[in-house]
């Protein structure tokens, strides 16, 4: 089995001299980024890491980081993705657990977290935990030039890469390479280990899956993403940093002009499909060169479908369904999805399983396994490592293809129609301004539900729950062309925080259904029953 470092690096013998990334108006051809893993994969080893050793990355995407990633996994390092926008008392509790010896940060990073550059980003919501003192003893990477608060003995990113000796080590496909944070507490993080071999099983799948081909021109600032895009020989664009398509899709539409492949989530297309509705003189622009829209990292419904295909028929849409520890797990075609769904399919038609996975049904309970999935949880490890994963989700397996029927323990019933609300709470959840979402079931006279969605605000969050706050508004506004019409809310609620229970703190539903209650029947801009 191939691992990703080496599958990027058997594109770029194929094609050397090919596009490999645009960014930031440079182009590096395929020739010039193999160079680069594979000096700075050298140079890190010159400089002592040694294979196993965890290196905490905080580096933008971009062109250093992609270099920087697969040059440490090139030297049996392996990478520890880091958001310091977590705040510091639940990036320390991260940063406990990877131990790592190594730190690779932006230079601005050392310097926001240091000196009263520290305190000003803390007056500002920003909790930065002091990059050059959060792990002791640890060896220092700075992408960028030196500002104060680097450390003085950190290594220049640059200088590692300005070589050309090869320090690419050849590893086995069960060697750690990634470790991704996703939920947990600052008492117990939650971090998914992967190794060479299940990234380079699933990016290879997913390359296959939705059409990467040699050349192709694919648009997206998603590393997970881009890479199964260098390891099908594609050329990758990345938009300007810090441009958030669905913040400012008037923007992002200018990025596109010669994408051939977009990658986006449906909150994202949802706004830039709002913008070619009042701008229809781009759609044209825009369907001379787009061939494919591959969405995901939240569930596609039909609403969407329909809107994309009536703006732009001609367009392939791939829809991936999957979590972190094994990605992709499905992979469908868009078309067949909206007639699946228009056919009365009770569920969600998420696609074909990939090669790569293996899924069975125990209790409607989907659970998976295959050389795709993760070897584990960080925590767990080495003594209770993955050989299967029990998912959470409500499945059916009809031959290879996939239908969710939402999570397990969670359905509101309305009318005649079954609502599974996992269905439709990472989409709420992934909208411009929304922090988190969830949505609850508010008993009528008659039986039914009532379905109210609660949001927690990125900003501005209110004391006390309330409709009367403009994200209210603005959510409810979006829904309609993201989600099916029976399962819009009567009211879209702002509320401080989700109420959780338990050492998992997983929603609590019940709670979050009595604290919602007086709004089952309100609406957005009215007012709550008292």
């Amino acid at each position: 089995m191939s691992d990703l470092v080496h599958a990027v690096l058997a594109a770029a013998d194929r094609t050397p001299d090919a596009a490999a990334l645009t960014a930031r108006g440079r182009t590096w051809s395929y020739r010039e980024l193999a160079r680069r893993i594979r000096a700075i994969a050298a140079g890190l080893r010159a400089e002592g890491l040694a294979p196993g050793d965890r290196v905490l990355f905080s580096v933008r995407p971009g062109p250093d980081a992609v270099a920087l990633a697969l040059g440490i996994v090139g030297a049996g390092g392996t990478v520890v993705f880091a958001d310091p926008g977590a705040g510091e008392a639940l990036f320390r509790a991260r940063a406990q657990l990877a131990a790592p010896r190594w730190v690779a940060a932006e230079s601005l990073l050392y310097l926001a977290s240091s000196g009263p550059l520290r305190g000003l980003a803390r007056r500002r919501g920003l909790e930065l935990a002091p990059y050059a003192r959060l792990v002791p003893d640890a060896r220092h990477i700075r992408a960028g030039g030196w500002l104060p608060g680097v450390p003085a003995r950190a290594l220049a990113l640059a200088r590692l890469a300005a070589g050309d000796a090869d320090g690419i080590v050849t590893g086995h496909a069960d060697d750690a390479a990634l470790v991704v944070f996703t939920s947990g507490t600052t008492d117990a993080p939650k971090a998914v280990v992967h190794t060479r071999g299940s990234l380079g099983a699933g990016l290879t799948d997913f390359a296959d899956g939705v059409g990467i081909r040699a050349g192709l021109r694919v648009l997206t600032d998603q590393l997970m993403v881009g890479v199964p895009a260098l390891i099908g020989g594609a050329h990758w664009t990345m938009p300007a940093p810090g441009l958030d398509p669905g913040a400012r899709p008037g923007a992002y539409l200018g990025h596109l002009g010669e994408a051939e492949l977009l990658f986006a989530s449906p909150a994202t297309l949802d706004a830039i499909l709002r913008v070619l509705d009042s701008r229809p003189e781009l759609t044209a622009r825009l369907a001379r060169r787009l061939e494919t829209i591959v969405l995901g990292g939240a569930p596609v419904l039909p609403p969407l479908l329909r809107r994309v295909f009536a703006r732009l028929p001609e367009v392939r849409i791939r829809t991936v369904y999957g979590m972190t520890e094994i990605l992709p797990v499905a992979i469908a075609d868009g078309a067949e999805k909206l007639r699946l769904a228009e056919s009365g399919v009770d569920g969600d038609p998420v696609g074909r399983l990939v090669p790569s996975v293996n899924a069975r049904i125990d209790e409607g309970e989907l659970v998976l396994a295959g050389p795709g999935l993760a070897r584990g949880y960080l925590a767990e490890l080495p003594a209770h490592p993955l050989s299967e994963l029990r998912t959470g989700d409500l499945a059916v397996i009809e031959g290879d293809a996939l239908v969710l029927r939402g999570r397990a323990k969670d359905m509101f019933i309305r009318g005649t129609q079954n609502v599974y609300p996992g269905l439709y709470e990472p989409l709420i959840a992934g909208l411009p301004g929304v922090a988190d979402a969830a949505m609850a079931g508010i008993p009528d006279a008659i039986g039914d539900d009532r379905i109210v969605v609660a949001v927690v605000p990125a900003d501005a969050v209110p004391e006390a729950p309330t409709i009367q706050h403009a994200l209210a508004a603005e959510v409810a506004r979006r829904l309609p062309g993201l989600v099916d019409a029976g399962v819009l809310p009567g009211a879209v609620v702002v509320v401080p925080e989700l109420p959780r229970a338990g050492r998992g703190r997983k929603l609590d539903r019940a709670a979050l259904a009595a604290s919602l209650a007086r709004f089952a029947d309100a609406t957005s801009s009215g007012e709550a029953t008292p």
